[in-house]
């Protein structure tokens, strides 16, 4: 009977680190990073805890990578437009409605991190990215100046997660029409901001 041929260790090693990604994105949505804990992402992903820490690090580096990894996918996903913010503002919309965790993992980012250090490399290079890009975008006239790029880019944010599962005004289930005609208005309302 031949030998069964062994799966390479590293194809081991990269689906348990993908297993831990997902099972930390899990963890850091619902409780936090300080209410998350090790040893549920470890048993939600069938990995010894100690490799979490051998993968990754400590708790705060797992966190940063997670965040990261979802800016990355945002960031490939929703390419960004400065010169289209309206269309730009619904594709996010769009994402954030079917990626919840998204807007909760930048949440608990905010509430636990802010002044503790940089945090997520990807993150802050994505928002500085973007305000420059529409910095570039008024000098060329293709975005009024009544607004300055941050808070341009601060406005257009928070109109596109408004309506996400993690903001405290909207019922749970939010789907169909009135999804659409959120949407639009968000649209819209971006349009109405750009507009001379």
């Amino acid at each position: 009977m031949p030998d069964t041929p062994r799966t390479p260790r590293t194809r081991d090693s990269e689906a348990a680190k993908a297993r831990l990604l997902q099972a930390a994105t899990d963890e850091f949505a619902a409780h936090g990073i300080s209410g998350a804990r090790i040893d549920r992402i470890g048993a939600a992903a069938e990995v010894n805890k100690a490799q979490i820490y051998t993968y990754f690090g400590n708790k705060d580096q797992l966190f940063d990578i997670v965040m990261d990894t979802h800016v990355a996918r945002i960031l490939d996903e929703v390419p960004f437009a400065p010169e289209d913010l309206p269309g730009y503002s619904g594709r996010l919309f769009d994402f954030l409605i079917a990626n919840p965790h998204q807007l909760r993992l930048a949440t608990w980012n905010r509430l636990e991190r802010t002044g503790r250090g940089p945090g997520p490399a990807q993150l802050a290079a994505s928002m500085e990215q973007k305000t420059e890009k529409i910095t570039r975008a008024q000098a060329d006239g293709l975005v009024p100046t009544t607004f300055t790029a941050e808070d341009l880019l601060t406005f257009v944010l928070a109109l596109a997660s408004a309506w996400t599962p993690a903001s405290p005004v909207i019922p749970a289930a939010l789907e169909g029409a009135a999804l659409r005609a959120h949407r639009a208005a968000v649209v819209e309302a971006v349009r109405r901001l750009v507009s001379d």
